[in-house]
């Protein structure tokens, strides 16, 4: 479960690009729903990794996840907390998953979002006990990959469903 930052030096924090990142550009530094404002500038790169071909888009997310993994070890690490709240890299790349073969539009992205959003916080099964077995950047990752996995699941039922 994610923890919490406090009385730490933000500029500090920031002007290590790592942590920059890990912090999706500052984005989760808020102070109520880190998580979901952490997801918003995952939103123009989809835009404009849209299009692109479903191989090259999950090279780039597998690129980003790989990254990520690494990023948010070492912020963990630094800060000294275990998966800290405003750590956001992990819900940027769990969007990306979420739209992999979603439809263009901006009602899918608001679906994705909101979607992804909820398998995020509510983690069910099996969500819940990578959250809460794994640790490290894997730990902080994985269960966002797989949050973003249901939520393209029921995206690919809704447009099914919707012809």
């Amino acid at each position: 479960m994610a923890q919490n930052i406090s009385k730490i030096d933000l500029r500090h924090l920031l002007a290590n690009p790592v942590h920059f990142l890990a912090f999706g550009f500052g984005f989760g530094l808020a102070p109520r729903a880190p998580g979901t404002l952490g997801t918003l500038p995952a939103l123009p790169l989809y835009w404009w990794i849209q299009d692109w071909p479903l191989m090259e888009y999950l090279l780039l997310v597998l690129a980003l996840f790989l990254v990520g993994v690494w990023i948010c070890q070492v912020t963990a690490r630094d800060l000294g907390i275990k998966d800290p709240s405003g750590v956001v890299w992990d819900e940027f790349v769990g969007f990306l998953v979420t739209m992999t073969a979603a439809p263009s539009g901006w009602g899918w992205v608001l679906g994705g979002f909101i979607l992804f959003r909820l398998f995020d916080i509510w983690k069910p099964w099996p969500i819940r006990v990578l959250d809460r077995r794994l640790s490290g950047g894997l730990g902080i990752m994985l269960d966002d990959v797989v949050a973003g996995i249901f939520a393209a699941l029921v995206l690919a039922g809704f447009k099914v469903w919707m012809g």
